[in-house]
Parts: structure tokens; C-alpha cells; sequence
């Protein structure tokens, strides 16, 4: 199905706005950034997950004069990060909750004298127990956040759960675990800060939010709006790592810009951005699910359990996702979901490519299958049977009012991937061969966009100006860190505006003149601030066509004569638009109920996997991607966007294993943290079904987030269909493989002389 309306710009592989600085080396990062008298900045942390601070000494064969020191006394505002719950100090004080917490932070003009002066710092501590699991945390013995452990937690409930089991004639459950994933942009995080008297805290960084960044640097240091100022460098790589922790690096310079009296620089190497930032949550997730005898399903009752770490951060809205995910693209009468964010000395978990959807996707999709197995039933036809259509409701009680075509999308993923015909041949040929093929699919959607009132909250304003200079400029706080943002907005208002692509910038993502639309995450840049573009460039057409004389079907060059006109009468040709919900939108936040997302993008992944039953590898042969994305703004970027995330979810899946002791990363290094590079990631193909939504811009639904949620149980799928064995935790990594399946091959007797 394809409603995709006629336009010039939108829908067209359009150069990227900042593609050819990059491509040439002229794009500016943080530490390409270099000031006269600047200084350089490094961090003291913990090296436990939990005690009280007795004593901090400086070893004297450091001249420590020459050094800035900044500890908690030295905050003039409030000593917290102001994310969802403000617990995060930004400097501990008294006592540490995980490993590398920042201690006190240390600045001098020479960056290479700062190691040893880290090393000469002497921190020492009275123990207190650490709690570093789920299952230490459920304990709460002891008790280390609240009176229960508990981060957040969720009750999600639809029909009557209790009831359901009686009627059942099939009862089946399972317990479905996946670990935590480190970001690995290309760029670590970085800051510059300046403060003055007089103009108060600025900060330039590698950043994805620059009101976040604003709203805590107005805490720590007490200031008005007009005092603090956020500015985003060329940023490399984000994928949510750079949506929380920035807050804390950038209150980390400006403490050290205030006592120094330098401009200060901080940017961590690899080995530190590993250890001390914020990573994807853990989770735990057990089923129990109720079918009929056809295989309808009756009730499903989820348990969902997260690993929050050491302070809140994001963990209450990445549960929130997770929660509301957590029951697939399916219809069910009945339901309960009883979710907990749980708190461990571990480094806080935070915002991840997917936000919690990842994580209860991979435990449904994997669960579809092994209920499939139970029940002798083709995986595809139970899913097909349970999916849900226009008109019916999902587990929050949303009227599914948008068109839903997962038959569609189905039905194409087979035949693209020739997925029976495959399977068939792999059956046969794996009964004689040590190497084991199979097949596996996952059927999923994403919400696009904040949940439930959250973009009723933000009240993001966006909008487009137009300076004497004939250059349209797009205004909006949303950043580009890689995935197109810059080009995929230009489009909307060139396209809007009638101007040619070139005709049109983004403004530079600076909080002293930029509205505050909102943060770049939640795949809410195209469909919700993208519209706002959308609205405030059709509004910019009608104030010139009602005070500039411009026509009906101007040529660019009568546009910005008119532009002229309305300047020299009005002093600025500027629009902003505002949020407004679409129509029909009614959230709950107390039960849980109603229209959780304005719009859904809907998926059906299918793998190819090899398991080497000799040296207990799997490896993804090839990948299918079939998606509903409403319109695709940019066929070149949106097909990048689906390749980048399945990468990422093969990672995900096979690879990338966070190993923890005593609470400390201690594979910080991109030598033993494994990431798959592009031996390992295998054809994939890429296929959009267009539905525009009316509600986003010029048609488009969310994309970045979804093509990390279907890799991971795709894949595994496709390593039980291959093996027989069910494996139900990532990252699946050879040792694990050889656990389950070495046990089950025969042992050869050595051969008699």
C-alpha cells in the first residue's frame, strides 16, 4: 500500500546539510576546539560501589597550587542533576553509590599533567554492602534507595488476568533476560565551559539536548534562563548516550571554568566514557500466558523487572516504554504488567537507542516462538492469528484508529526472504552438517513520540525566519548527531516554503536563540517537530501573503522580495507553532489507559543464522526488513537509519557483553568490549511500506528507534529454529552455545592402537 503524495523535495535523496564538512574534515567537534589560556579538565571517582567518604588526601610531591580543586562545597546551586528525579549528585558528597562516581574534579593548564594528579588524589572509605543484581536488589536486604529498591514501578492491567486461567487449554511461561549495551559512538563525550559575572555559565559540547543541559547548569549554579547558555558542537554519535550524561560533564566544566577563572575543556577518553556513563538497562522479563485451543490468546500476565543502577536518571520513562511494549503488536483480552525499575551500585542505566522497547520486545517475540514450540504451531501462523488490525485495541485499551497492516508486512517478509523454502532445505541439510542454518522472525511496533501526555508537557515550540541575508533558517533546540536531522528538517520547510533545498539552514543549535521544541529523542524529530516546521512554514506563507503581496504560486525570488517587504514593515519575518495534540488523544497516567502514542510504526524482521556446532559460533547470513514507517522523508538516510540499528541489535544479540566486577566495567576497552565491524554484519534488506500519517511531517512516523527492537529474537528465532535449543538471554556469545550444545554431542571414544 503506497499513499505517498507528490512533492519536490520531501521523498527526494537530497545532499546532507552537513555532509561535506564532514567529508572534508571542516566540521568542528569539541576537541578540535581550541581557546587562548585555556585549561583542561579530569575527574576523581570512586573505585567501590558503595561506602562513605572518611578521608581525601593530596600526595604532597604534586605542587597542588597549581591546580584547581572542585568538590561538592564548591556548587553555589543545588548539587543534583535535574533529570526525571533530581537524586544524581553532580559531585558526591559524603558518600559514593557506584564505582568511577565523580569524587571531586581537577583542572591545569597542561592536560597531561592531570593523569598523574588523578593518581595522586588518595581516597579512603568505610565499606558499606553493595547490592549489584536484580535479585540482590528484590532482596532489599539492604536497602540502598527509598524503603524498597524500587526506581519505579508500573501496574498495566486490561479485562480480568485473574479470570482468564480457568478457560485456558494451554498455560505457557518463560523467563527471558537481556544485559546491558554500551553506546559506542564514534565521539566520547566532551565539554567547553566559560563563566563570567557578568554573563554567567556557557557551555559549548557533543550533546543531543540542549534545554536538558540548560535546565540542570540553571540548578548548580543558581542562575536565571538568560545566564546560562547551551551550545552544540558537531556531535559524532549519540544513539541516547548523549541524551543524560551531558547534563553532568557540562556542570563538571563550568565548576572548574568558575574557580579557575580559565575557559576549561573536559573530554573523556575511551576507557573513562566506557566506565562512567550511562548505558542500556538490564532486564529480567517472565511470561505467563493463557491460550485457547486454536491458539487465541486469553491472558498474558508479564512480569518486568530493570536494572536502574545507582540513581534514577531515565530509568522511570524507559520503563514506562518497556512496559507499554512489553505485550507485542497483538490483541488480547487480558492483560497484567507489573513493571519495576530496581536500584543497584552499578553506574546509572540510562537513554538507549530504543528506550526500553528492545528489551520487553526481545522477551515477547522470543516467547511467541517458544509458545509456537509448545503448542506444535508454525510461529508465523500464531502470530498472524493474534495480530492486531483496524479497530481493535492494544493492551493499553488504544483504538488502533491508523491503518495496521501487519499481514501485509508479513507476507512480505516471506516471500522476500524465501523464509519456508529456506527453512525446508536448512531442516534437511542440518541433519548431516556441522554447520546449523535457520530461520527466525520477530513482528513488532514502536510508539513514535513521547508517551502518553509527555509531548502535552513539553509544549515543544519550533519554527522557521527568514534574515536579510535570503537564507530560510529552521529553528528548533533538536540536534544532528549523525542521523539526519539537519537534512530531513530543511526538506519539510524548503518543501513547505516552496524554496529550493539549498534556499534553506538550520539555524545553529545555541539555547540563546533557538525556542525549546523539545528533546532529539523518543523518534519524535520528524513526525512531531517535523509537522511544526511543517505548520510554521505554511504560516509564514499566509502572514506574506497577507501583508507582502506575495501570490498564490510565487517563484522563490518573489518570496523573498516579500520577505524583504514584511522585514522592513515588521522589523522580522519569523513563525512558531506550538504543539498540538492530534484529535482523539487521551492519556491516563494513573491507569495506564488510552492513547499512549499518536501514531505506531509497525515491523516484520526476518534472519538467517549459521551456528558452527565445532567452534560454537553464530553468525546472522543474511536479514530482512520490512517496515511501516508512515511517509519516508529520505529513502537514502531512512534506509541507513533500518541498516545502523539492525548493526547495533547484532550486537546486541551475539556480541557486546558489559562484564562487571564488583560493580566496575572492567572491558573498558574497545579491545575486549566486542562490537561487530562490517566482517560481521551481513546483507540486509531494506523495504519501506508507506502510510503517511496526517499528523506528522509531510506524513512521517518515528524511524530511528524502531530497527534496534527486532533484531535480537529475530536472530535468536532463528538459532533455535537451527539447534532445537532455546537460548532466552543476550548477548548469546559462544561460551553459552557451547554450555547448552556441547553437552549434547556425542564424545568420541580415541581410537585403540
Amino acid at each position: 500500500m503506497s499513499t505517498t503524495a507528490t512533492t519536490r523535495i520531501v521523498g527526494a535523496t537530497v545532499p546532507r546539510k552537513e555532509g561535506v564538512d564532514k567529508l572534508v574534515g571542516r566540521a568542528v567537534y569539541v576537541d578540535d576546539v581550541a581557546r587562548e589560556g585555556m585549561w583542561h579538565g579530569a575527574t576523581v571517582r570512586s573505585t567501590i560501589p558503595r561506602g562513605i567518604i572518611r578521608s581525601i588526601a593530596f600526595d604532597p610531591r604534586i605542587d597542588w597550587s597549581a591546580f584547581t580543586v572542585v568538590t561538592a562545597a564548591d556548587v553555589p546551586g543545588k548539587n543534583r542533576i535535574q533529570l526525571v528525579v533530581a537524586d544524581q549528585p553532580c559531585l558526591a558528597e559524603g558518600q559514593v553509590n557506584h564505582c568511577d562516581e565523580p569524587i571531586l574534579l581537577l583542572a591545569h593548564p597542561d592536560k597531561h599533567k592531570l593523569l598523574d594528579a588523578v593518581g595522586a588524589v588518595k581516597i579512603e572509605y568505610d565499606l558499606l554492602p553493595a547490592v549489584l543484581s536484580i535479585e540482590e536488589s528484590e532482596k532489599q536486604n539492604p536497602i540502598i534507595l527509598g524503603e524498597d529498591n524500587i526506581i519505579k514501578s508500573f501496574l498495566l492491567e486490561k479485562g480480568d488476568a485473574d479470570a482468564a486461567w480457568a478457560a485456558a487449554a494451554h498455560i505457557v511461561e518463560g523467563e527471558y533476560r537481556t544485559g546491558a549495551q554500551e553506546h559506542l559512538y564514534i565521539e566520547n563525550n566532551g565539554m567547553i565551559a566559560e563563566w563570567s559575572v557578568e554573563n554567567g555559565i556557557t557551555v559549548w559540547g557533543s550533546l543531543q539536548c540542549p534545554y536538558y543541559v540548560h535546565k540542570t547548569l540553571r540548578s548548580v549554579f543558581d542562575l536565571p534562563d538568560e545566564k546560562v547558555r547551551v551550545i552544540q558542537t558537531e556531535t559524532g554519535g549519540a544513539f541516547g548516550g548523549k541524551e543524560d550524561y551531558p547534563s553532568t560533564l557540562a556542570s563538571h566544566a563550568g565548576l572548574l571554568a568558575m574557580k579557575s577563572g580559565h575557559v576549561v575543556k573536559m573530554v573523556y577518553d575511551r576507557m573513562e566514557d566506557l566506565a562512567a556513563t550511562t548505558k542500556r538497562h538490564p532486564s529480567r522479563v517472565r511470561h505467563r500466558t493463557a491460550l485457547d485451543k486454536e491458539g487465541r490468546l486469553l491472558a498474558m500476565e508479564i512480569d518486568l523487572a530493570t536494572d536502574g543502577g545507582a540513581y534514577s536518571t531515565l530509568s522511570a520513562t524507559v520503563l514506562s516504554r518497556a512496559t507499554l511494549h512489553s505485550c507485542g503488536p497483538y490483541v488480547c483480552p487480558n492483560i497484567r504488567v507489573h513493571a519495576r525499575a530496581w536500584a543497584t551500585n552499578t553506574v546509572p542505566y540510562g537513554a538507549f537507542r530504543g528506550f526500553g522497547a528492545p528489551q520487553a520486545i526481545f522477551a515477547i517475540e522470543r516467547h511467541m516462538d517458544e509458545i509456537a514450540a509448545s503448542l506444535g504451531i508454525d510461529p508465523i501462523e500464531l502470530r498472524r492469528s493474534n495480530f492486531l488490525h483496524d479497530g481493535d485495541r492494544n493492551a493499553t485499551d488504544q483504538l488502533m484508529r491508523e491503518p495496521v497492516i501487519l499481514d501485509q508486512l508479513l507476507d512480505r517478509a516471506l516471500a522476500e526472504s524465501g523464509y519456508y523454502v529456506r527453512r525446508e532445505r536448512y531442516a534437511h541439510e542440518n541433519a548431516t552438517s556441522a554447520v546449523k542454518r535457520g530461520m527466525g522472525i520477530a513482528a513488532f511496533y514502536h510508539g513514535s513520540g513521547f508517551t502518553g501526555s509527555g509531548e502535552l508537557y513539553l509544549n515543544s515550540l519550533a519554527g522557521v525566519d527568514v534574515p536579510a541575508d535570503h537564507k530560510a533558517r529552521v529553528l528548533v533546540s533538536n540536534t544532528e548527531f549523525g542521523q539526519g536531522t539537519n537534512t530531513i528538517l530543511t526538506q519539510i520547510a524548503a518543501e513547505a516554503l516552496g524554496v529550493e533545498f539549498s534556499d534553506v539552514i538550520m539555524a545553529p543549535a545555541d539555547t540563546a536563540h533557538i525556542p525549546n521544541s523539545g528533546p532529539t529523542v523518543a523518534s519524535r524529530t520528524s513526525m512531531v517537530v517535523g509537522r511544526l516546521i511543517e505548520r510554521a512554514s505554511l504560516q509564514l506563507l499566509a502572514m506574506l501573503r497577507q501583508d507582502a503581496g506575495l501570490g498564490e504560486r510565487a517563484s522563490r525570488d518573489a518570496f523573498f522580495a516579500a520577505c524583504d517587504r514584511y522585514r522592513a514593515a515588521h522589523g522580522k519575518v519569523e513563525s512558531l507553532c506550538r504543539y498540538e495534540a492530534p484529535p482523539g488523544i487521551h492519556w491516563d497516567d494513573k491507569t495506564y489507559h488510552g492513547e499512549a502514542y499518536g501514531a505506531y510504526a509497525w515491523a516484520i524482521y526476518a534472519a538467517q543464522v549459521a551456528v558452527d556446532t565445532v567452534t560454537y559460533s553464530a553468525e546472522v547470513e543474511e536479514f530482512w526488513t520490512v517496515q511501516e514507517v508512515g511517509r519516508v522523508l529520505h529513502p537514502v538516510l531512512a534506509k541507513g537509519q533500518i541498516e545502523g540499528g539492525v548493526a547495533q541489535g547484532i550486537g546486541y544479540a551475539l556480541y557486546e557483553k558489559v562484564v562487571w566486577q564488583n560493580g566496575h566495567m572492567a572491558n573498558n576497552q574497545m579491545t575486549n568490549y566486542i562490537m561487530p565491524t562490517a566482517e560481521d554484519v551481513p546483507p540486509i534488506h531494506v523495504i519501506f511500506e508507506e502510510i503517511p500519517f496526517r499528523y506528522g511531517g509531510y506524513g512521517a512516523k518515528g524511524i530511528g528507534e524502531l530497527p534496534h527492537d527486532g533484531p535480537a529474537p529475530a536472530i535468536l528465532n532463528a538459532i533455535r529454529d537451527a539447534t532445537g535449543v532455546a537460548f532466552n538471554a543476550i548477548p548469546l556469545l559462544p561460551e553459552d552455545l557451547f554450555e547448552r550444545l556441547g553437552a549434547r554431542q556425542p564424545v568420541e571414544e580415541p581410537a585403540l592402537p
